[in-house]
């Protein structure tokens, strides 16, 4: 068995490679939305199953799925009667369109002075895969407990890993998933996700008229869909930005708090901008619901004239609490929005997703073994948090695995990743000691379960 000082010694040794494994893989554009090239997300899946087969998973291959890109899946046997450890994370990554306002090339993985490595990817979850890397290392590729692979190509685009886990149950029979795409509020001080709120959506559609009509000559009496829209979607919320649609659910948070300044900074809401809602900043993202226009579809800018619009669309995103049923969380949002368009427009609205929130209990041997290893990694106690982004996959493996636990973390630090956003970054210093944590886990399972 090897010490703290062994293992955290092994893992300032391995970073050096490790980060040029990761600037590797924030180079290869593996956007897998629907239009984008495929080559770069095949390329990307082949690149890291070549790193996890030299790294200690020598029957890892990539799987056969009806459609999409391929998961990654592995194992290696540790000692008779040992737990059985699924680590789980994922090679693709969100678009980086120059838009978004980058500072340096997105494919390229860019230390700055502030001593972050800059890149889409690097933290979400490229971060991810290096800290599996890093762990196999400590223990030159054979840990001390039974570890299976699994490795997403679609995470961020419409995932077909739960119909693949439906179809192959029997290879996520485990005693723990570990979920190696979270991480810290701040960097250095430790955090486990427990809780992750679920995502319900629908499109709206509001018609007011037969056909466009003359603005100058129509306008005033006439009514034009896309206020009416407007005025719709008004309602969606309080004056102070708190979500106004009845029978939606609402708890309370327990564990660590984000300060104002962290969000404000995290989010880079401009100055003079208020944040919406009341309560506590970790209560608003963790234990309410919110609900966003994330689609608009009506006449574009450069397409319009002088007319009013007789029919305008919005994809409306809500994101509902852990313990929420998904269904009647939507059921409430649909309702809302048909009973509170102005001046009789009509309404229509199709359903589009119903994604349960997710609860981890903390209860267990291996959320305690976890705690431990953060503490003694981090040399600080352990605070729980929450997310406020979804993961349905969790339920389904749930599903399978009644009886496993789940650890959520990795390197993902709240106050200054910027996942999906520009400039996201990673702090190397994050993924040392998650390395560090993670192989004091997998050394304390074994040992202990």
């Amino acid at each position: 068995m090897q010490t703290k000082e062994q293992i955290a010694g092994k893992a300032a040794d391995l970073m050096p490679g490790l980060l040029e494994d990761l600037q590797t893989l924030v180079a290869i554009p593996s956007v897998a939305f629907p239009g984008y090239p495929a080559e770069p997300v095949q390329r990307m899946g082949e690149q890291t199953l070549r790193l996890f087969q030299q790294a200690g998973f020598t029957d890892a291959r990539l799987m056969d799925v009806p459609t999409g890109y391929s998961p990654i899946y592995g194992q290696i046997d540790g000692p008779e009667g040992s737990p059985v450890v699924v680590l789980y994370a994922h090679y693709d990554v969100q678009p980086a369109p120059a838009e978004q306002g980058w500072t340096s090339d997105p494919w390229t993985a860019t230390r700055k002075d502030d001593g972050r490595i800059y890149g889409r990817g690097a933290a979400d979850d490229i971060g991810g895969l290096i800290i599996h890397l890093g762990t196999l290392g400590i223990f030159d590729g054979k840990p001390p407990c039974t570890v299976k692979l699994i490795l997403e190509g679609m995470e961020e685009t419409e995932s077909n890993l739960e119909g693949f886990v439906e179809a192959h149950p029997d290879l996520f029979d485990c005693d723990l998933f570990i979920i190696c795409d979270m991480g810290n509020l701040r960097v250095g001080e430790p955090v486990l996700t427990t809780a992750l709120r679920g995502d319900v959506a629908c499109v709206v559609t509001v018609s007011t008229l037969e056909h466009p009509l003359h603005s100058g000559v129509f306008g005033g009496p006439a009514p034009d869909a896309m206020m009416a829209l407007a005025r719709l979607l008004a309602t969606l919320h309080d004056d102070a930005g708190d979500v106004a649609v009845d029978g939606v659910t609402s708890t309370t948070w327990a564990g660590e708090d984000l300060s104002a300044d962290d969000l404000r900074a995290s989010a880079d809401v401009l100055d003079g901008v208020s944040l919406t809602g009341t309560g506590p900043i970790s209560a608003r993202l963790w234990a309410r619901p919110s609900v966003n226009a994330i689609g608009l579809d009506m006449t574009s800018i450069a397409g319009s004239s002088n007319v009013l619009i007789p029919q305008a669309s919005a994809k409306i995103s809500m994101r509902i609490v852990p313990g929420s049923d998904p269904q009647q969380e939507l059921d409430a949002l649909v309702k809302h929005l048909e009973t509170h368009a102005p001046w009789g427009a009509k309404v229509e609205v199709q359903r589009t997703k119903a994604a349960p929130a997710f609860t981890c209990a903390t209860d267990g041997p291996a959320y305690a073994a976890a705690r431990e290893a953060m503490t003694e990694a981090f040399g600080s106690s352990v605070g729980e948090a929450g997310c406020g982004g979804s993961i349905p996959l969790l339920r389904t493996l749930e599903s399978v695995a009644p009886r496993a636990e789940f650890i959520l973390w990795g390197p993902e630090d709240v106050a200054l990743s910027r996942i999906h956003a520009s400039d996201e970054s990673v702090d190397p210093a994050e993924i040392e000691t998650m390395i560090v944590a993670q192989a004091l886990l997998l050394q304390d399972l074994g040992r202990r379960l």
